[in-house]
């Protein structure tokens, strides 16, 4: 049997918080939290949370009682303190990840869940950090992927993800952008099948660049990269203005929005879905979800933390694991 790997993230944050919590009702799925043990068991003491932990074996049946967890440890660097984090545990969120990833290659996980991490604190550690998408990539040597945003009855890709703002325009390339398209493109139809997916790409800039009098990267770049997709076959329409793409009469007959970037996409999805969005990166060997929030600091330890984002991620990790490969 295959377990779906779960990565419990920055150990001060809500991550193992919401793996306890997640333990304490039925599960649907075989799910192995990959953290430290003694850690956890701490974290649900100060929750008021009953949990018995079951050390993972491969091949060994997964447990299925309310407030069990079956777990792979690894241990911290030093014991976390809920809400204050540590940089010298930033090596080990680094390595949960390597791990998760070796058996997701190796075909012992059937997918990989994870939990907020904090991108600041491992960059404080000193150690070169961009997020879990890229590092994923990296991990992987996969050349691009794609990241993608699902909830609230919306599909949102990024054309770049975590760009400072006045890098954007340098980062979208007609190469780029026509990888970006093509992943997507076939990750729609062979994940989520859907035959002819209708992709609705953003421009880049306000109102599209106004026919090039507010930016022309739409005439130099954007514009020409999809005719040349659509004479390929693909169903694309844009580039559109970015403030009037996301209304009802255009996504009804959609599959997905591409965004240029990070936050002209994602806020009117987290509006329409947070608490319970996914973040899938498209592209890579295996399938990754992750919840659509961050580490929280001030709730963790509370026992406050919603779950229906991690619900959410784990669910469709097993609905696409299931058929990949």
């Amino acid at each position: 049997m295959k377990f779906l790997a779960l990565t419990a993230g920055e150990p001060a944050g809500i991550g193992p918080d919401l793996c306890i919590q997640w333990a304490s009702r039925p599960r649907r799925h075989d799910v192995v939290v990959l953290a430290d043990r003694e850690a956890l068991l701490e974290r649900a003491r100060l929750m008021q949370v009953p949990l018995r932990i079951v050390n993972y074996e491969p091949g060994t049946p997964a447990v299925r009682q309310p407030g069990e967890l079956t777990v792979l440890h690894l241990a911290q660097a030093r014991p976390a303190q809920a809400g204050i984090p540590d940089p010298a545990n930033a090596q080990y969120v680094l390595s949960l990840l390597d791990r998760a990833i070796a058996g997701c290659r190796s075909g012992e996980f059937s997918a990989l869940v994870t939990a907020p991490l904090h991108k600041g604190i491992i960059n404080d550690a000193g150690i070169a950090f961009t997020g879990h998408t890229e590092y994923l990539a990296a991990a992987t040597a996969t050349p691009h992927v794609v990241m993608m945003l699902v909830g609230g009855g919306l599909r949102v890709a990024l054309a770049t993800t975590h760009l400072p703002l006045r890098a954007v325009a340098d980062a979208i390339t007609a190469d780029s952008l026509t990888r970006t398209l093509d992943i997507l493109h076939q990750s729609l139809r062979t994940q989520f099948d859907i035959a002819q997916p209708h992709i609705l790409v953003a421009g880049l800039n306000p109102h599209a660049g106004e026919s090039g009098h507010l930016g022309d990267e739409e005439l130099r770049i954007i514009g020409p990269v999809l005719d040349r997709l659509r004479a390929r076959g693909m169903h694309l329409s844009g580039p559109l203005p970015a403030d009037t793409l996301f209304q009802p009469a255009l996504l009804a007959n959609a599959d997905c929005v591409l965004a240029m970037y990070h936050d002209q996409g994602l806020p009117v999805l987290k509006y329409a879905s947070f608490g319970s969005g996914v973040n899938i990166t498209l592209g890579l060997p295996f399938i990754r979800t992750s919840v659509d929030h961050g580490t929280a600091f001030d709730l963790a330890g509370s026992g406050r933390a919603l779950t229906g984002s991690l619900d959410a991620a784990i669910d469709l990790a097993a609905q696409l694991g299931a058929g990949h490969g």
